[in-house]
């Protein structure tokens, strides 16, 4: 395996290419993200130190389907294909944990399709942070609000504002590197609609 140091905001892999190499993340954290058509970032998804990135590419060898970069300085440890797959396809436990991974991604990418396809952005925000959250109250490593923005479709500004209102109302509460769900009740609310959305 090789070892790789990228900075933040440093792409690590490449939309379109194809990769050579199944990395696994040791420190630092990276984010997966796709563009609009009108040259939006999105973010995908998050991979965290101990998690990994690129395997569709090394499974199928078609080139990988979205960027990945680094939100802090990192450092990767990078797999060869050939050895990659002979790890994977000759190990039944490490192909499970594999698909079941791949699978919570599916399942991710669906729920982060039906939130941007909510009209109002407050409501995207609370959507994303009851997703984020999942059934504990605690949401640790939060993103940022500029990860959060690319997240939802919005502007930075955009989730300040909101998240000033839902910090002085007692909704969210940040601790340190998290960020707790005080009352989730609220959150439900907004995204189902029966709590009309402030202006923000």
């Amino acid at each position: 395996m090789q070892e790789r140091a990228f900075a933040r905001r440093e792409i690590v892999a490449s939309q379109g290419e194809t990769s050579s190499f199944l990395g696994f993340l040791l420190e630092g954290r990276l984010q997966g993200v796709d563009f609009t058509v009108d040259g939006r970032e999105v973010g995908l998804y998050f991979v965290e130190p101990g998690g990994y990135y690129g395997e569709l590419a090394i499974i199928d060898g078609k080139p990988g389907a979205e960027f990945v970069i680094a939100l802090a300085k990192s450092r990767v440890a990078l797999l060869p294909r050939e050895h990659a797959r002979k790890l994977i396809f000759a190990n039944p436990h490490i192909a499970e944990v594999l698909l079941l991974n791949l699978a919570e991604r599916v399942r991710s990418g669906t729920a982060q399709r039906t939130i941007l396809s909510l009209p109002n952005v407050f409501q995207r925000l609370c959507a994303q942070l009851l997703l984020l959250g999942g059934n504990a109250s605690l949401i640790p490593h939060a993103p940022t609000h500029q990860e959060l923005a690319i997240m939802i479709n919005t502007s930075r500004e955009t989730v300040t504002r909101s998240f000033q209102l839902l910090q002085s109302q007692n909704i969210l509460q940040r601790d340190g590197n998290s960020l707790k769900i005080i009352d989730k009740r609220y959150l439900d609310g907004i995204l189902n609609g029966d709590i009309p959305p402030p202006k923000t």
